[in-house]
Formats: C-alpha cells, sequence, structure tokens
C-alpha cells in the first residue's frame, strides 16, 4: 500500500524532546523534508519554554486533554485561548485532543480551534476498522 508521507502525522511528547534536543530537531527536520508532518502532543503539560517551541521544526500542537477537562474552569480556559493563539501566530495547526462532549467541541470551536480528536467522534481503530468507517470514495 503507497501512502503518502503527507498523510503520516509524527506525534512527539514535550518530555519526550527534552531529552536530546539538538538531535531530536534534526531528526525532526529530516522528517519534514520527507514530506511528513510533525505534531507536539501533550503541549502545555511538559517543561518547554517558548523560545524552545520556535526552535522546533513542527507542524501542530495538541492541546492536553487535561485542558479540555477543564474547560469550564476560567484558567484553563484561558491557557487554552493562549496555546490557539500561539499556534496560529506560528502558522501551526492545533488540535485538542480528548473531545468528550458535543459542549467542548462548541466551546472549543468559539476559541479558533478548528480540529479535534477524542472519543466524542470515535475510539481509536484498526486499519481495517477505518477502511469500512470512511465513505467510500
Amino acid at each position: 500500500m503507497d501512502i503518502e508521507t503527507s498523510l503520516i502525522e509524527i506525534e512527539l511528547t514535550e518530555s519526550g524532546l527534552l531529552i536530546e534536543k539538538e538531535r531530536a530537531i534534526a531528526q525532526l527536520s529530516i522528517l519534514r523534508g520527507h514530506g511528513f508532518t510533525v505534531s507536539l502532543d501533550d503541549f502545555g503539560t511538559g517543561y518547554s519554554s517558548l523560545s524552545y517551541l520556535s526552535a522546533l521544526p513542527l507542524d501542530v500542537l495538541k492541546i492536553d486533554k487535561s485542558f479540555v477537562d477543564g474547560l469550564d474552569d476560567v484558567k484553563d480556559r484561558e491557557l487554552v485561548k493562549t496555546i490557539i493563539a500561539i499556534s496560529k501566530s506560528m502558522e501551526l495547526g492545533v488540535i485538542a485532543e480528548g473531545i468528550e462532549t458535543k459542549h467542548q467541541v462548541e466551546t472549543l470551536y468559539n476559541m479558533g480551534c478548528e480540529l479535534f480528536q477524542g472519543y466524542y467522534f470515535s475510539k481509536p481503530l484498526s486499519a481495517a476498522k477505518i477502511r469500512s468507517w470512511l465513505p467510500k470514495t
């Protein structure tokens, strides 16, 4: 099966990138050079600084489920708004993960987030189940 590399997203966590920063940046640059999409998972839960974020060759930031779960809390909601604003200002995509309710989708969409992942849409699927789940084209 031939799959375009642009359709494959490599997800890394903040903590995983902190171990060998320079090596990670070099490897991610190679992956992006081959057309892969690179995302930073669990954004906001690790220890990276904003200057570190600007040095990473990324395409997408993923808002951690803990922030999504805390949308009714003023501080968490403000953090989510900030993550979305940072993503947009850096021309990165932003995905909210751990979506479980329509209310979460609507709240995040109204904040400017347009991509979502979570059990509200589907549980994780095998490749075979994805084929049967997707519309036939």
